[in-house]
Order: C-alpha cells, then sequence, then structure tokens
C-alpha cells in the first residue's frame, strides 16, 4: 500500500500504551499492508502501529520471506516459561543499533486476525522473542527499557553517535 514515516527514538510517542483496536474495517487492513511495506522498506522483521505514530494495539511480523506475514490484533501474553533465552534486539525507530535483551524462551499469545476473530499461539526462538518485543512497544516499554542503566545509557551514546537521521 504505502510507507509510512518512522517515529524515531527518543520521541515520547514510543512511551505511551496503545489502545485496543475496536474496529475490525478497511482502514486497519490498510494500516497493516502499510506497516508491513514500511517494515520491508527498512528491512526490519517486525513493526507495530505506535511504531509509525499510531497508537493502536497492531503487530506485524515478517520473521523471514519463507515464514510468511503474520499480523496480530489486540496481542496479550498469557502466559510465559520460567526459562529464558537471549537475543540481540533493536528497533526500527532506534536504527543502527542492537544488544542483547534477556526474554522467557516460550510464551502463549492471544490475539485477534484482522477480521476480529480470536487466537491463541504459542511462539519459542525468535517468533517468542519479536513477539514479547512487540507487546512490550504496544505497552510503552521500549526495549531499551530491558537493558541495565549503563548498557542503555552506552547504547543511546551510540546511537547519538551514529545520527539520528539515518
Amino acid at each position: 500500500m504505502a510507507t509510512r514515516t518512522i517515529v524515531r527514538f527518543p520521541d515520547p510517542r514510543l512511551r505511551e500504551r496503545a489502545a485496543e483496536v475496536v474496529a475490525f474495517d478497511a482502514a486497519l487492513r490498510s494500516l497493516a499492508a502499510d506497516l508491513l511495506d514500511t517494515m520491508r522498506a527498512v528491512a526490519g522483521i517486525g513493526i507495530t502501529a505506535p511504531h509509525v505514530g499510531v497508537l493502536l494495539r497492531l503487530v506485524v511480523l515478517e520473521l523471514t520471506p519463507a515464514d510468511g506475514v503474520r499480523t496480530y490484533v489486540n496481542p496479550r501474553v498469557t502466559w510465559s516459561s520460567p526459562e529464558t533465552i537471549r537475543h540481540q534486539e533493536g528497533s526500527v525507530s532506534m536504527p543502527g543499533v542492537a544488544a542483547d535483551v534477556e526474554r522467557p524462551a516460550r510464551v502463549r499469545v492471544a490475539f485477534q486476525d484482522l477480521a476480529g476473530a480470536e487466537a491463541t499461539e504459542e511462539a519459542d526462538g525468535l517468533l517468542a522473542v519479536c513477539l514479547q518485543h512487540e507487546i512490550d512497544q504496544l505497552d510503552g516499554i521500549f526495549w531499551t527499557q530491558r537493558l541495565s542503566r549503563l548498557k542503555r545509557e552506552q547504547l543511546v551514546r551510540r546511537y547519538e553517535k551514529i545520527g539520528r537521521g539515518r
């Protein structure tokens, strides 16, 4: 459909909780298509509506072309494993920097599809990491908040050094 402008760190909208989607209409489907185009344009694997300044609970993932596109409306983690994994994370809103984040290794996520139908999915590995990362974003938790203060400050300095205007 169209690429949208990505909100860049430290924009305060990245720390706001997104609203529940209540209208499962053409505008929602259009937003999801725009998110996919925007994510592909910056070679990302996950994006949320807040990343483009729309405070709605919508996530689009495409881990690999072979995996296909996954769309989650109003997702929430309903269970997470006690075991954890560390995985390198970054953000389309903070390009050029990444850091290892520790998260539960497996999760169960309840969500709706673009038509409003309820669904549940269990995930592990990269999919579990991405779902938790993007649901955090919907809750107003930017991924750097999962880092120690020292690591976060170092990362922000590195990001500022390479320039926000990439």
